[in-house]
């Protein structure tokens, strides 16, 4: 593998394209005429325009991307994440056109892709499941039966496709048939497949995710987990690695649950299994990201595997050049993600000219971006400008290390999240480790990004974790008042 492309763009495409001339190996960037001058294309050995600057004329274009390969001489496509990274029929196309894909199969990326197919593939491993249905729920009178057995709150989902898009949470039984018609509509409109079906709402959960990698030779191993709760719209915002709750014996636990999913669908290359943890520390299957995830440089940081150079080497044809015992986590990482959106204002996207733009440096910080002082944000993709990442030898030191690297990093000309991401690590719940994917809305306001307002902002999260603190404490005493009625209905589970 002489010459790879690079189906991608901004901070992902530089980011293979590094790791692939550490490895001695040419890259050729694609671009749409709207990142013509993006450093992406600047960085590659050769570059070719695809398109206009719409993805769905450019970058998701299959066929072109394939073109472009025959153009340059390359041998392989890495699709990063996004675009074309989840989608088996351009899995097809590359193979078919004798290339390789620096990913999993078509057939894995199939099963994988629907989240009822991937339960079921799951499920011959006894993988933990949330309580719910099995199949795509379509009669409004069946889907509302079966509602009342799984028991309110419930959730309902598409079948297909993700970022919170086709999702419904149901409190009352009385208000199911006009969210069930919702999700399907969603559903329907964002992914042209309808197919929902019902789960029981996990009210306070963590969202937990295990890297995996694997071979053609049946090796998979496991990286351990990351904690991804801190998020906006059901889309992640600040993730670590490893997670602040997790005990050893339900880490050993959960990477061989996801090792087990990997090997139900014949996985190769790096892939992500998603579990969603409830209050008692129980996890459950969520879903499996067949591709490389955003997050991935914090697993990167603890273990000192190059997650990208491993995906190559797989698709080379090379066994894993190690086991599951020799892999250990080493201190820790965390990741937040500076999104050109406004944290004040529902976290709407912002573009325009970055003004001002220096990255921060120093002891244990990584950014991996696509972006120069200079440069305009486009408007036609997602509005991430970078990944920050910083290593500290303890969670601590990581925190410490992330809010010197905020205050370092100087963006002006648009709106950024940076100061969220600050009001994050300063946050108690966050520093105790004690919160879930609800942080947003129960801790964050935007006046408390005021610095003015600093103090108030502390005093009202020092009242909340209190609050939280009494409330766990309440739910702890009940619970161990009603053992015999929570064993009977984890019996039901």
């Amino acid at each position: 593998m002489n010459k790879i492309l690079v189906a991608n763009r901004g901070e992902i495409a530089l980011r293979v394209m590094r790791s692939a001339r550490e490895m001695g190996i040419k890259t050729v960037a694609v671009y749409s005429e709207a990142d013509r001058n993006a450093l992406h294309v600047r960085y590659a050995d050769e570059s070719i325009c695809i398109g206009p600057p719409p993805s769905n004329q450019s970058y998701l274009v299959g066929d072109r991307i394939i073109e472009a390969c025959r153009q340059t001489g390359a041998e392989a496509i890495h699709p990063g994440y996004g675009f074309l990274s989840e989608n088996a029929e351009f899995a097809r196309q590359v193979k078919q056109a004798g290339l390789i894909l620096i990913g999993p199969s078509p057939e894995a990326m199939e099963i994988m892709g629907n989240k009822l197919s991937a339960k079921a593939a799951a499920m011959k491993y006894n993988i933990p499941m949330v309580p719910g249905t099995e199949e795509a729920i379509t009669d409004i009178t069946e889907a509302q039966r079966r509602a009342v057995e799984v028991g309110f709150p419930i959730l309902i989902k598409a079948a297909a496709g993700g970022g919170g898009k086709g999702m419904r949470i149901v409190n009352r039984p009385e208000d199911f048939i006009e969210q069930m018609n919702l999700a399907v509509s969603e559903a329907t409109s964002a992914f042209g497949d309808g197919s929902v079906f019902i789960e029981r709402y996990v009210s306070s959960p963590r969202h937990i995710e295990i890297q995996v990698l694997g071979d053609n030779h049946g090796n998979i191993v496991h990286l351990f987990e990351r904690d991804c709760s801190v998020q906006r719209r059901h889309q992640k915002v600040v993730e670590e690695a490893p997670s602040s709750v997790l005990a050893p014996e339900i880490r050993e636990r959960m990477g061989k649950c996801a090792v087990d999913v990997a090997r139900s669908c014949s996985y190769t290359g790096a892939g992500t299994v998603e579990f969603i943890m409830d209050e008692n520390l129980d996890f459950y299957f969520l879903e499996m990201n067949t591709r490389l995830q955003v997050e991935h440089p914090v697993t990167e940081m603890i273990t000192g595997i190059d997650l990208v150079k491993e995906q190559i080497r797989v698709a080379r044809g090379e066994a894993l050049s190690f086991k599951q015992e020799d892999l250990k986590i080493n201190g820790h990482a965390i990741e937040v993600r500076v999104y050109a959106e406004d944290p004040a204002n529902n976290f709407l996207p912002d573009i325009g000219t970055l003004q001002t733009y220096q990255t921060p440096k120093g002891p244990g910080v990584r950014v991996d971006d696509g972006f120069e002082q200079g440069m305009e944000i486009p408007i036609y993709y997602d509005p991430m400008i970078a990944k920050l990442v910083t290593f500290g030898h303890d969670r601590t030191e990581a925190i410490e290390r992330m809010i010197r690297a905020i205050d370092e990093y100087q963006i002006t000309g648009i709106q950024t999240t940076l100061a969220f991401g600050k009001f994050v690590m300063k946050h108690p719940a966050f520093v105790s480790g004690d919160f879930n994917t609800h942080f947003v809305e129960q801790y964050f306001k935007p006046e408390f990004l005021d610095e003015g307002n600093e103090d108030e902002a502390l005093i009202a999260a020092i009242i909340g974790a209190q609050l939280m603190q009494k409330a766990s404490n309440k739910a702890i005493a009940t619970s161990n008042n009603t053992e015999a009625s929570k064993w009977k209905s984890r019996k039901m589970w």
